[in-house]
Parts: C-alpha cells; sequence; structure tokens
C-alpha cells in the first residue's frame, strides 16, 4: 500500500506545499495513511513513520538512530546538509536542501524533508535523472557547511541510487 503513495504526486504536493492549499492537504492526508504493516506495539504504521523510517536507514547511520526505528528531528537535520545532487558543491544547485529552500529543518517540517527526499528518490526529478542521466543523490560527511574547500573536495561519499521499487 505504501509505494502507491509515495509517488509524483506526492512529490508535487511537497513542492507545491507552500502556495497551495489543496497540495497541503494532500501531503498531510498521504502522511497519515496506513502503510498495512504493525508496529511492534501492534498498532497500524503510518506512511509517515514508513518515510522516517526509510529516511534512517539511507542517511542516519551515524546519528545513533536504533536500527529500524525512525529519524527524529534532530537526525534529519544533521543530515540534511550532507545530501548533494549529482556532485559536491557549495551552491543551490548542488546542495540538495538549499536547492528545495529548507533555510530550517524543524518539528514543523522535518518529515516534510525526509518525504521530499525519498519520494524524489522514487518518482521525483532525481529518480528521473538517475534513471537517464546517471545522475545521484550523494552524502557527504558530517558538518560539510565547516569544511574548507579543501576537505569537501576530498571528504568520503557515498552514492544513494533508485532501484526502482526497492526505495519504498
Amino acid at each position: 500500500m505504501t509505494d502507491e503513495y509515495i509517488n509524483r504526486k506526492l512529490y508535487d504536493s511537497i513542492t507545491d506545499f507552500d502556495e497551495s492549499h489543496e497540495a497541503r492537504e494532500y501531503f498531510y492526508r498521504v502522511m497519515d495513511s496506513v502503510t498495512g504493516r504493525q508496529r511492534p506495539d501492534g498498532s497500524p504504521e503510518t506512511v509517515r513513520e514508513k518515510i522516517l523510517r526509510v529516511y534512517a536507514l539511507l542517511f542516519c547511520e551515524d546519528t545513533g538512530v536504533a536500527e529500524g526505528q525512525p529519524a527524529g528531528v534532530d537526525d534529519v537535520a544533521d543530515t540534511a546538509d550532507r545530501l548533494y545532487i549529482g556532485s559536491m558543491g557549495y551552491d543551490p544547485k548542488h546542495w540538495y536542501r538549499m536547492r528545495h529552500h529548507f533555510s530550517v529543518i524543524d518539528d514543523d517540517n522535518y518529515d516534510r524533508f525526509a518525504a521530499l527526499v525519498i519520494s524524489d528518490l522514487k518518482a521525483g526529478p532525481l529518480h528521473d535523472a538517475a534513471v537517464n542521466d546517471g545522475e545521484m543523490l550523494v552524502v557527504g560527511e558530517l558538518d560539510p557547511l565547516h569544511m574548507t574547500a579543501e576537505e569537501r573536495r576530498t571528504q568520503k561519499l557515498r552514492k544513494v541510487g533508485t532501484s526502482g521499487e526497492g526505495i519504498v
């Protein structure tokens, strides 16, 4: 059931979130939908929890999130500046968070940022670029904002690809 919700329409609702009441309604409706899976306590898992769990798996390996647990506000905020599109760069073209105008990541939008990344990998322009141009999301080391230009050039990077059905 989750896969049907994590699609281009979800991606578009997030990019149109600030301009459209309908986009906000769609986003919240999808995020509060159930996936068909149960949490360990037996309650139904929501799409929001699934997305945050996948985000934690892909990007939060060094933030202390326990395996299989969803990313929290701090986890998303601490990793958002490590995501580059295609290659490292100190400009909005390459820096994922800057490109999508998330100036602050907090309690109000951390789930929206995580959903943007996951839906983009699954069905957005980043997915299309990976399939058509070989461009991928690149994850850099901790705190690239405070690295020197040389440190950024030589940092250890990890590519996150889109294997079609494998993201969510």
